[in-house]
C-alpha cells in the first residue's frame, strides 16, 4: 500500500526524517548490538528496592501515534485532556527517563506482535509468529514466570483478547500465534493470578455454538447475557470449569469483576473488547457492562498489591494497532485517549511509592502515521499587524493544517470497520456509493463524494496496492503479490485503507502503509531501575532490563 495522499510526494519522507533526527539527538546514544543484551543491568536507585514491575504496552504505538495524542492534548481547541497535559508529559515531569528501542525480530527488518511481545517478555530474540519461543523454537522464560519464582503475584490485562499475541507472549509457549485454543490452555496453566481481557470464544467448548445446548444456556446465565456466546474451539473442553477448579473467580461483566476477590479470570467479550470510540461514548453510561481498560487496571492492581512480596503486571492497549492497520485516525485518537487515562491511573497509584518500576513502550509501530502539509485548500491571504507586513499580506503558500481538525477527529462516532459493517448489513440493492457516502458523512466529521465512494467499493478490481501506485503517478503497476507488505488481502481491511485515502487531505493525514513498520519506539521508565532504559536499545535488551530490575540485579 504505497500511497501519497498529497501532490507533494516528498513531504512524508521529510516529516519522518525530521522526527528521527529530533528523537536521536534528544537521547544519549550508547552502542548496542542488534539482538543480544549488552550485559548492562538495571540497578535500583540507592535506598530503594524493586518490589513491583508494571509494563504498559501500546500495541502499534510509534512516536507518530504518540504525536497524535500530544497534538490533540495541546492544540485541539476543545481537548478533553485537562491543561493539555498527557500522562506521558506527567511521567517526564515526575522524573521518568526516555529511551528508544528497535523492535525487529530475529533475522528480519520488521517484527510482528508475537515476536515483539516475546522479546519484551523474555529478553530473548524471537522468530516471527512464535509465542514464548526463542528464534530456534525453544520455550523462553518470561518475566511473568520469573516473578512467580520469586513468590510475586502476576497479572495480564488487555483490551483485545487474552489469547492475542501480546498477552500470550508473557504466559504461553506455542510455535504460532494462531493456535489460540492451545494458548488459552497455556494461559490457564501459567499460574497468572489476574487475567482480564476479551476472547471468551477460545475458552468454551464447541457445543456452546448450539443455542439449544445446555452449556450455551448455562453460559448465558453466568455471563448475565453480556457476552455473545460463540466458540472457536474444536473440542469439548470447557476451560471455564477448569479455571474454577484451579480457584479462579470468573467475571464476565464490570459488576462481577468489581466484586471478585483472589485469583480472577475475566473475559468480557467473545473476541476483542470495545474499540476506543465506543469506550469513550459509553464510559459514563449506567447500562454499560463491559469494564474499561482503566477499570480492569484498577482491579488488577488492587488484587495483585495484596501480595507482600510484590507483583508483575502487563497492561496492553492493543487496539491502537488495530486502528492503525485500518488507517483510521479518529479511532486511533480514541484508543490513545483510552491508554492515556489508564496510564494516569497507574501514575496516581504509584505516586507515593519508591518500590515500583513502571515501563511504558510499544511492541512496534503500525501504519507509518503522520500529519502533513499539502497544496490543497490553501488558506486565504491575511493582514498582520507586524512591521514586515505593512505592504504585503501573509500567505504561507501551503496548507499546514488547522488544529480544529483535531476536534473533528474526536467527533467520529463509529470506527471505519463499523461503518463498513453497517454497509454490508444493508440489502444488496442498497449497497451503493451514495449510501456509503452517507454513512461516512453521518459517522465522521469528514465527507466523501459518490465518486470517491465508488472508488472505495472497487476494492476487488482496484486493490489498495494498485491504487497506491496510480496515486503515485506510476505508469506501470507491479504484479500484485498478496504477501507483499503494501497489499491488504482482506477485503474489509482494504476498504478501510481506501477510505483513509479519500479523507486524507481533509484530515491533514498521511499513512505510509496498512501494516507494521520498523520505526523505533519510545520507552518511558519511572521508578527504581529506570536509568537502564534511558538509551538506544533493542527490545531484547528492554526485556532483559525489566527482568533484571524485577530480580534486583
Amino acid at each position: 500500500m504505497i500511497i501519497c495522499y498529497n501532490s507533494l510526494k516528498n513531504m512524508r519522507k521529510k516529516n519522518h526524517a525530521f522526527l528521527f533526527i529530533f528523537l536521536i539527538s534528544s537521547l544519549t546514544v550508547a552502542g548496542c548490538s542488534p539482538l543480544q543484551p549488552k550485559g548492562q543491568k538495571a540497578k535500583p536507585e540507592r535506598g530503594s528496592k524493586v518490589k513491583n514491575v508494571i509494563m504498559v504496552i501500546g500495541d502499534g504505538m510509534g512516536p507518530q501515534q504518540l504525536g497524535l495524542l500530544l497534538a490533540y492534548a495541546k492544540q485541539a481547541p476543545h481537548s478533553v485532556i485537562k491543561n493539555g497535559t498527557t500522562a506521558f508529559d506527567r511521567m517526564m515531569q515526575e522524573g521518568a527517563v526516555m529511551g528508544l528501542s528497535m523492535t525487529h525480530a530475529a533475522n528480519v527488518l520488521v517484527t510482528g506482535s508475537a515476536a515483539s511481545g516475546t522479546q519484551l517478555a523474555s529478553g530473548t530474540a524471537a522468530g516471527l509468529k512464535m509465542i514464548g519461543s526463542d528464534k530456534d523454537g525453544n520455550p523462553t522464560v518470561t518475566i511473568l514466570e520469573q516473578a512467580e519464582k520469586l513468590g510475586k503475584s502476576t497479572g495480564l490485562i488487555s483490551d483485545t483478547r487474552l489469547t492475542h499475541a501480546t498477552p500470550a507472549a508473557f504466559a504461553a509457549h506455542q510455535p504460532h500465534r494462531s493456535l489460540e485454543n492451545a494458548i488459552a490452555v497455556d494461559m490457564l496453566n501459567s499460574g497468572a493470578d489476574v487475567m482480564l481481557s476479551g476472547g471468551l470464544n477460545n475458552w468454551i467448548p464447541q457445543e456452546a455454538n448450539d443455542s439449544n445446548s445446555a452449556v450455551h444456556n448455562e453460559l448465558i446465565q453466568i455471563t448475565d447475557g453480556a457476552v455473545k456466546i460463540t466458540s472457536k474451539r474444536k473440542d469439548s473442553r470447557n476451560l471455564l470449569l477448569e479455571a474454577k477448579k484451579k480457584g479462579y473467580t470468573l467475571a464476565f461483566t464490570k459488576e462481577q469483576m468489581t466484586k471478585a476477590n483472589g485469583n480472577v479470570l475475566g473475559l468480557f467479550a467473545s473476541s476483542g473488547m470495545d474499540n476506543g470510540i465506543k469506550a469513550t461514548r459509553t464510559k459514563n453510561a449506567a447500562q454499560r457492562t463491559m469494564p474499561t481498560l482503566k477499570e480492569m487496571t484498577a482491579k488488577g492492581i488492587e488484587l495483585l498489591a495484596k501480595n507482600e512480596k510484590g507483583f508483575f503486571l502487563m497492561i496492553e492497549a492493543g487496539q491502537i494497532d488495530w486502528a492503525s492497520h485500518g488507517n483510521d485516525t479518529g479511532t486511533l485518537l480514541h484508543e490513545l485517549l483510552k491508554l492515556n487515562e489508564t496510564l494516569e491511573y497507574v501514575l496516581d497509584w504509584a505516586a507515593d511509592r519508591d518500590d515500583t518500576l513502571l515501563v511504558v513502550t510499544a511492541d512496534h509501530e503500525t501504519g507509518g502515521f503522520g500529519f502533513s502539509y499539502s497544496a490543497n485548500d490553501l488558506p486565504e491571504p491575511v493582514d498582520l499587524p507586524g512591521k514586515l507586513f505593512k505592504e504585503r499580506k501573509y500567505q504561507p503558500g501551503l496548507n499546514f493544517g488547522n488544529p480544529e481538525v483535531l476536534d473533528r477527529l474526536y467527533r467520529q462516532t463509529l470506527s471505519y470497520g463499523e461503518i463498513f459493517g453497517q454497509f454490508d448489513k444493508l440489502p444488496q440493492k442498497e449497497q451503493t456509493p451514495a449510501k456509503l457516502a452517507e454513512l461516512v458523512r453521518r459517522n465522521t466529521a469528514f465527507q466523501i463524494t459518490e465518486k470517491q465512494a465508488a472508488r472505495i467499493l472497487e476494492t476487488e478490481e482496484n486493490p489498495y496496492y494498485v491504487q497506491g501506485h496510480k496515486k503515485l503517478g506510476l505508469k506501470t503497476v507491479p504484479k500484485i503479490d498478496v504477501n507483499a507488505a503494501f497489499f491488504v488481502p482482506n477485503k474489509n481491511g482494504a476498504r478501510q485503507n481506501l477510505l483513509a485515502i479519500e479523507v486524507a487531505t481533509q484530515q491533514q493525514v498521511v499513512w505510509a502503509t496498512g501494516t507494521h513498520t520498523a520505526t523505533p519506539v519510545l520507552v518511558f521508565a519511572k521508578g527504581p531501575g529506570k536509568d537502564a532504559f534511558g538509551q538506544v536499545m533493542h527490545h531484547t535488551e528492554l526485556g532483559q532490563y525489566a527482568i533484571n530490575a524485577l530480580m534486583n540485579k
